[in-house]
């Protein structure tokens, strides 16, 4: 193998493998460390700078961090289903504990002249907004609806998102000078484009949701109805109780949504009813279980076959049973099991089996190109479209995603629309700007913590159930207190803070080696990466993660790291007698719009 380059920034990165594993790539060993020091505003604007949403994030992820937190795989002793960091959780605890951070916000550079307008008032639209308006540009949001937030608002429910949070934190974007035209839905790409706007960003989500159209849906249709449409008319008051018997179909978060707020209205016999299998529902695992615990079934395996009516009455769904069939190539296919179809009784039906977009108010003659599935043709990361003062984010661009996906999407278009007014490709992209920087406080101190606690996961609190499912405003989760926080966030592995190893100054003496806890240290010969993994003290069996291989030591071999499992405890750089060994912090800024992310021959042009 040839050594590694830890010069390349992407390197030490993935070793963060929860920021890398994070759409904005939000520094999350870093907040931690500050929330474990009790410095909660810090570390809320650490996580702002980033996900601009710290307090709806914290209450609301996708989570895609958690899955790569190395203490899940480190952990292997610690109990039957070791767990990551609650690396969202925590992130609420930001929010919740922080003290008041309007004077930390960015001020408002002074107007150059030119005009941006943002299409929605969602994750993606108020991110390019967060990210220009500070820089002097006009920045216009049109919204249909009263209030900011887009699907924010009006999908998730307020049993897991309190209206508080979300009015705090897009008050935050608004505040920085962006006029906010509420109420006003644009239906013209080119009339908004002949108000001379400079550019235009399209943030407008995927606001259709999937119709089913088996025998009976139109007979019934007054008791059927679209999961998205109805979770907004539950957020916005138009609806207040449902029915006793209520059937979701669809097996996302959309889904769960639907079938606790329906509990929560009333419903006294909600069940979700799938086609696929339990493990491949797409809702987060999480999610499946708070419907689980409140007491709602998940039936998998039943297509539908028709809408059961009485004269229009809605009465029942029937299904047919079916299984999963792989080929040899792993290719799922539901195959009917034989057994007789399956009818359930009841009042109401909620569809959520899917999210898809929707134009009708941009033109299909302005410019603007849509490929088959009527999603529009842009730029891999530019997010530029066909028109090129016009670009996409969210889920207007490439589809359904989540709120952390649309935040980057934004974050990545506003450098584009920054470097286009600019005169600068939006194809190329700066590096982000990294460094490492050693934690040496003395021979054998650190200016982090490094001692690996052996806590396992730390539950968050829930609201009196009784009490909850009363109410569709009461919020389920109450979040960690300080004390708990600081238990939580005590077992993260500080993942930036890299072991970073010096061959020059390397004797050879496998002190290092000996005092591993984890075994992840070998000197060895030198061979093709799949063999060497073999043959290392401990196996590297996880070919997802890198090795960390220096160049040819005096002797001839080589030293190799296994990264997947290192615990950044430190205790190789405290016993080697050379200081070869080193805890660096690797630190990654992200490019953002702003003289920063511009070609350095006019970083400091001004318009013309």
């Amino acid at each position: 193998m040839q050594p590694v380059n830890i010069s390349a920034p992407a390197y030490f990165h993935k070793v963060v493998d929860c920021q890398w594993a994070c759409p904005a790539h939000t520094p999350v060993p870093e907040y931690i460390r500050l929330i474990g020091q009790g410095r909660y505003s810090d570390a809320y604007m650490i996580n702002w700078v980033s996900n601009v949403f710290p307090g709806v994030l914290g209450r609301t992820c996708d989570r895609p961090c958690e899955p790569a937190c190395r203490r899940g795989r480190v952990e292997e002793n610690n109990g039957e289903t070791p767990e990551p960091v609650a690396i969202c959780r925590l992130k609420r605890v930001a929010a919740d504990h922080k003290d008041d951070v309007k004077s930390r916000m960015p001020t408002v550079a002074p107007s150059n002249g030119k005009r941006i307008a943002c299409v929605g008032a969602g994750p993606s639209a108020l991110t390019v907004a967060r990210d220009l308006a500070p820089l002097g540009y006009q920045v216009t949001v049109f919204d249909s609806e009263a209030k900011a937030g887009g699907f924010i608002r009006s999908q998730i429910p307020r049993f897991r998102l309190p209206e508080s949070v979300i009015d705090e934190e897009t008050g935050y974007v608004l505040d920085l000078g962006v006029q906010f035209v509420s109420g006003h839905r644009v239906e013209s790409m080119r009339g908004l484009l002949d108000q001379g706007y400079d550019a235009v960003f399209v943030g407008c989500g995927a606001p259709r949701g999937r119709e089913l159209d088996i025998p009976g849906r139109k007979e019934a249709a007054a008791n059927i109805h679209i999961g998205i449409d109805w979770l907004a008319s539950v957020s916005f008051g138009h609806i207040t109780s449902v029915a006793p018997r209520v059937i979701v179909l669809g097996g996302g978060n959309t889904a769960m949504d639907c079938c606790r707020s329906a509990r929560r209205l009333g419903g006294s016999d909600v069940k979700v009813i799938v086609r696929s299998g339990f493990e491949e529902m797409k809702a987060s695992p999480w999610e499946k279980e708070d419907a689980q615990h409140e007491g709602i079934p998940i039936v998998n395996f039943h297509v539908p076959k028709s809408f059961d009516h009485d004269n229009g009455k809605l009465t029942g769904m029937t299904f047919e049973v079916v299984r999963a069939v792989y080929d040899d190539k792993g290719r799922r296919s539901l195959v009917p099991t034989g057994e007789p179809d399956v009818s359930f009784a009841c009042d109401t039906v909620l569809l959520a089996v899917g999210q898809e977009n929707a134009f009708p108010w941009i033109e299909r003659d302005c410019g603007i190109e849509f490929d088959r599935w009527g999603l529009p043709v842009l730029g891999k990361d530019s997010f530029q479209s066909t028109v090129p003062n016009v670009f996409f984010g969210g889920d207007a661009a490439f589809g359904p995603k989540n709120i952390i996906t649309a935040v980057a999407h934004g974050h990545e278009a506003a450098v584009s629309i920054d470097r286009f007014l600019h005169a600068e490709s939006v194809t190329q992209r700066p590096a982000p700007l990294t460094q490492l920087m050693s934690q040496k406080m003395g021979i054998h101190e650190w200016s982090y913590r490094n001692d690996v606690s052996n806590d396992t996961r730390f539950k968050v609190p829930w609201a009196d159930a009784e009490k909850a499912l009363a109410s569709i405003r009461v919020e389920v989760e109450l979040g960690f207190d300080a004390a708990v926080a600081f238990k939580e966030a005590s077992r993260c592995l500080n993942c930036d803070v890299q072991t970073v190893f010096n061959r020059d100054t390397c004797i050879e003496c496998d002190a290092c080696v000996d005092i591993c806890p984890m075994d992840c240290i070998t000197f060895t010969t030198n061979g093709e990466e799949a063999e060497l993994r073999t043959r290392l003290k401990a196996p590297a069996t996880n070919a997802t993660q890198d090795l960390y291989v220096s160049a040819e030591l005096k002797t001839g071999r080589i030293m190799v790291k296994d990264e997947d499992v290192c615990l950044h405890c430190g205790l190789c750089a405290e016993r080697c007698p050379t200081g070869a060994w080193d805890m660096q912090k690797y630190l990654l800024n992200t490019t953002q719009a702003g003289s920063g992310c511009r070609d350095k021959r006019v970083a400091h042009k001004e318009f013309a």
